[in-house]
């Protein structure tokens, strides 16, 4: 149990409530508790220089000030951190996001940039004169060590307090066993953009009744490789590698293939394979640790056949960097044949990987897959960045180019570009280069799909998603983006069996293939059942406009205008207007379907 005592923060000035308690009462109050920490070397404010000293004066006066703002109490600060309470979970949500923002503001300025994780609770306090004290401050504590530099982590008791009236992007981290925590915490990780965290692999249970038609095929999930490394700041290569093995599988046919972002929500979850099985629903899980030095990788890998226990293969790998696809095409076969599938010849011949000329490239489009998937505005310009230099070392690398597209059409998806159309025509062009390149990878095909269907060219966009598929047929994210292109092409139904499946192959599927669900369901006038999948979305601030439209549908007026309201208070500059000149919809009757029932609801 975390107690912080009187004499701790009665050093910097902090009068405790309970100076005149005789009795030495404990008193029990019902508060959010916020801890932040530096995220940086130990030694750098302890050794710092005078300056430094002085920056580090003022980032801990950036917390007080927005402490006093948010009406919270500091109980505790050092020069490692800053331990806060508060009356209201939204005061202490939104003091921590707007403290961050402050915080990343001074940086540009500082001799010493800094960052801080922070962790908000909601829950049982108590107080007496020896301090402050319980559980639950202790799972504010464990939760700031769950969030990554700069951002904030909250608990489930807190998401629920906020998620209705703080317009953040809430990105679901599931249950997480904290350290002296007895029962498993639901953990949210709060982002200040709304847009990209309707991407972010998301932990749920099905949504919808199609948990039976898993199908009778040998079924596998690739965990993200253990990196072994002494360098954290390498292990892009062993998600790489993790991330490429997953793809040659899906590639198969007569394999049933996890999605990669489901999988990866197991990095740092050491549980036994027969939990991974029963969670994902697959029989085999393939598991491996990776240690790269100069030139040279040590690869580990096995497969265990989770209903049984036993590992049915493992192998060991010693390879130069150069081998590294000759070496994940091995594995990819041998899981194949352990598997007990049959696989054509020609599938396995299309299931090789296409290398770049030079290795550089292939670990610049690796680590740019580290920003890309973290769906914010900056790090998809970072990720960008990669993607081109991974082009400058190979102009021809048609895996960089399809990477270059993907960044593009996300820029124009969430409105992060400041030349729209340029974004989407750059899209296309950089998807044709893909395909171009290496008309046997799925990805450029993928891409291509969206730009047509933006540029409302919707038989060149289910024609490109069709090859798409048709390369890859386990990617589950674009199965979902084929979905919503099938229903803007009135097709709805077809999109919904298409979604099902995706969830099958993506059990934790991000919040936007249900925003897709809940269009097509919408689209077929099912307005009840729109609603119901939408609201299971851990973000509704994207869906407001279908939650808006379907209410107003039903005549559930004032329902519609509470979600109006949201939609306006995440988007004031909204206009039906605007946002009906750019919907890809082949029919022109559903666009004006759909701004019926937001203009209903109220919306302008």
């Amino acid at each position: 149990m975390v107690r912080f005592s009187r004499s701790d923060y009665r050093a910097i000035g902090i009068k405790s409530e309970m100076a005149n308690n005789k009795n030495n009462k404990t008193i029990r109050t019902l508060q959010a508790a916020l801890f932040a920490d530096i995220v940086c070397d130990s030694q750098s404010s302890s050794n710092a220089d005078h300056d430094t000293q002085n920056d580090v004066s003022t980032y801990f006066a950036l917390f007080k000030d927005h402490c006093d703002r948010f009406d919270g109490e500091i109980e505790q600060s050092d020069h490692n951190g800053v331990f806060a309470l508060f009356s209201s979970a939204v005061n202490a949500v939104e003091c921590a996001v707007e403290t961050q923002q402050a915080v990343l503001d001074f940086n540009e300025k500082a001799e010493t940039p800094m960052t801080f994780r922070v962790g908000i609770n909601l829950g049982e306090v108590l107080r007496n004169n020896d301090g402050v004290f319980g559980d639950s401050l202790n799972i504010a504590e464990r939760l700031e060590g769950l969030a990554e530099p700069g951002c904030v982590c909250i608990s489930g008791a807190v998401y629920e307090q906020v998620r209705n009236k703080l317009a953040y992007g809430y990105e679901y981290l599931g249950s997480q066993l904290l350290k002296n925590v007895t029962d498993p915490i639901e953990a949210y990780q709060v982002r200040r953009d709304i847009n990209g965290v309707t991407m972010a692999a998301s932990p749920r249970f099905p949504t919808r009744e199609i948990q039976s038609t898993l199908p009778n095929k040998p079924s596998v999930v690739v965990l993200p490789f253990v990196d072994q490394g002494s360098d954290e700041t390498e292990s892009w290569f062993a998600d790489g590698i993790t991330e490429d093995i997953t793809s040659n599988l899906s590639k198969f046919q007569n394999l049933f293939v996890i999605s990669r972002n489901s999988a990866f929500l197991y990095r740092d979850r050491k549980i036994p394979p027969q939990q991974v099985s029963k969670e994902l629903g697959v029989r085999y899980v393939a598991q491996g640790t990776i240690r790269k030095a100069g030139n040279r990788a040590r690869i580990s890998v096995e497969l265990v056949d989770a209903k049984s226990g036993q590992m049915i293969w493992g192998e060991r790998y010693n390879r130069n960097i150069d081998d590294i696809f000759e070496v994940q095409d091995e594995i990819a076969n041998t899981v194949v044949v352990a598997t007990a599938a049959q696989i054509e010849t020609s599938e396995t011949d299309r299931a090789r990987v296409k290398p770049p000329s030079d290795m550089a490239a292939y670990d610049f489009v690796l680590q740019g897959q580290q920003y890309a998937y973290r769906y914010r505005r900056s790090d998809n310009s970072k990720a960008r960045q990669l993607f081109q230099a991974a082009q400058e070392v190979d102009a021809r690398y048609a895996r960089a180019s399809a990477a270059i597209s993907r960044t593009l059409n996300i820029d124009w998806r969430y409105s992060w570009s400041d030349n729209q159309e340029f974004a989407l025509d750059k899209a296309l062009e950089y998807a044709r280069k893909a395909v171009e390149f290496d008309a046997g990878d799925a990805r450029g095909f993928g891409e291509l799909g969206f730009a047509h269907l933006y540029r409302k060219e919707h038989d060149a966009a289910l024609d490109a998603y069709e090859r798409a598929l048709r390369l890859n047929p386990n990617d589950a994210d674009l199965m979902s983006d084929m979905a919503d292109a099938l229903c803007h092409c009135g097709r709805n139904e077809e999109g919904i069996l298409l979604l099902e499946k995706a969830m099958l192959l993506n059990p934790f599927y991000p919040d936007q293939y249900l925003w897709h669900l809940g269009g097509a369901l919408y689209n077929m006038n099912q307005y009840e059942e729109a609603i119901i999948e939408l609201q299971k979305m851990h973000n509704q601030t994207e869906g407001r406009r279908l939650l808006a439209a379907s209410c107003g549908q039903l005549g559930r007026i004032d329902e519609a205008k509470v979600h109006a309201a949201k939609v306006l208070e995440a988007h004031p500059n909204f206009s039906l207007e605007a946002w009906a000149s750019v919907q890809p919809d082949k029919s022109q009757e559903e666009v004006e379907h759909f701004v019926e029932g937001m203009r209903i609801a109220g919306l302008r």
